[in-house]
């Protein structure tokens, strides 16, 4: 998506920017605190988004402060078009005495969900088949496909030895809905030169061609288990100086109501922080490594990825504002991929407003991935054969092709309270065969 409108207004009251002066003993916050975002942003296909997003902070009588009691999170977000955000999320220590309680529940809906096929480059992406003035334009959603999901989850954390190693436990419940692309909604109002064709797009194709099976092309309900372990030594969880957050998780989808398959995976993802200027700079880096241990792993949830606790309404890709910055969305999908990110984060100003304490940063870094184990590719109807002998497979299957995806970029954040954090991230791929860049506007660091 591309903003033309961005208006970013916490209800704290307008920012005068370093118009206070660095102050040295930070206000100690109790009882609650909230920051909100509202945003307009436009999209040719999607129409204009209108909404925000409020997040409550209960600090109890401050004692603990900047560490939080309890995280109460809402958003309601809609396009013109149809595609919209609802979701609350909880967070808490505090909740059930000696367990970290973590809660979501979202549905969302996408009018144009991206997909590129599987396996990275070995899928082939053809910029030109979505530009309007190249000469062999298809569409400008080639590569979309209509999703709905509704999600429920609860994860759990609890000690072992001491505070620094503990168990996790979660169930998620999903439901997806997929299909063809809603052109009648999507193509509402247009001028007739800007209407999306009627012609079939990957998905369509990869339906006709059976790989995607037709039982998996509407969706479908995916209940999953986890349980892991988690060594986590972090000064300060939403943005670190020093420490390390490992964790091993293992995720089971049984065939149990209404599921259509079932399926297992391990996730492993170690986090580390270093301090290069005390209370100013620091250095963090994250490398996880996702794969499918048994079972089939339905499309839709292919691009889930797994995590202890979600940094934002999503957790998808590889490709995107939440692993692989400045490529497209979902880009890297497979049955296995690693995860690398690296941040230099700076605090450059510290300043307060009205009561409470600000700081800005600013962010560079660089993301990399790659699928270390494959989706088998196989197409199978006798549509694949009609279509091989009068075009060129090249144009969708290169196989072998897989190599590692490389991004970099830069960040800036706005905090209050030092966990109210407003996020923008502007990332470029290295590689054309990915996208060019994305521009990311959310809450949270990255990791």
């Amino acid at each position: 998506m591309k903003p033309v409108v961005l208006i970013l207004l916490l209800l704290t009251g307008t920012l005068p920017a370093f118009a206070q002066t660095e102050t040295p003993h930070p206000v100690v916050k109790t009882g609650w605190n909230f920051g909100a975002l509202p945003a307009v942003t436009f999209d040719t296909d999607l129409g204009i988004q209108y909404g925000g997003f409020v997040n409550l902070f209960h600090y109890g009588d401050g004692s603990r402060y900047p560490a939080y009691n309890h995280s109460l999170y809402f958003e309601v977000s809609r396009y013109t078009k149809g595609s919209s955000v609802y979701r609350f999320n909880y967070d808490s220590d505090r909740l059930i005495r000696g367990l970290q309680t973590s809660f979501d529940l979202s549905y969302l809906t996408d009018m144009a969900y991206d997909f590129y096929g599987f396996n990275g480059y070995d899928a082939v992406y053809n910029e030109s088949w979505t530009d309007e003035d190249a000469p062999d334009y298809v569409t400008r959603l080639f590569y979309k496909y209509d999703r709905k999901l509704f999600r429920w989850k609860v994860n759990l954390q609890g000690k072992l030895t001491n505070e620094n190693f503990r168990w996790i436990a979660g169930i998620n419940l999903l439901n997806f809905q997929t299909g063809h692309l809603n052109l009648k909604k999507l193509n509402k109002g247009k001028d007739e030169k800007d209407l999306l064709p009627e012609v079939d797009n990957l998905y369509d194709k990869y339906v006709d061609w059976g790989i995607i099976s037709t039982e998996e092309a509407n969706g479908g309900f995916v209940p999953t288990f986890k349980a892991g372990l988690v060594y986590d030594t972090r000064d300060f969880r939403p943005n670190p100086m020093q420490g390390v957050w490992t964790e091993a998780v293992m995720e089971a989808s049984p065939e149990i109501l209404g599921a259509g398959s079932s399926f297992s995976q391990l996730s492993l993802t170690h986090r580390q922080y270093f301090t290069l200027i005390p209370n100013d700079l620091s250095f963090a880096c994250r490398l996880a490594w996702q794969t499918t241990l048994g079972g089939d792993v339905p499309f839709y949830y292919r691009s889930q990825i797994i995590t202890s606790i979600m940094k934002g309404s999503t957790s998808e890709g590889l490709g995107g504002s939440k692993t692989l910055r400045g490529i497209l969305r979902n880009r890297v999908v497979g049955d296995g991929v690693l995860l690398g990110n690296t941040e230099l984060r700076w605090k450059f100003k510290r300043f307060q407003y009205r009561n409470n304490n600000f700081y800005m940063g600013l962010n560079g870094f660089a993301d990399f991935g790659r699928v270390t184990k494959k989706v088998k590719v196989e197409p199978n109807s006798d549509l694949f054969t009609e279509f091989s002998l009068a075009n060129n497979p090249a144009n969708y299957f290169d196989a072998g092709a897989e190599k590692l995806h490389l991004t970099y970029g830069a960040g800036l954040r706005v905090v209050m309270n030092e966990n109210f954090i407003v996020a923008f991230d502007y990332g470029l791929a290295a590689d054309k065969r990915d996208g060019n860049s994305g521009f990311y506007m959310g809450l949270n660091y990255l990791f």
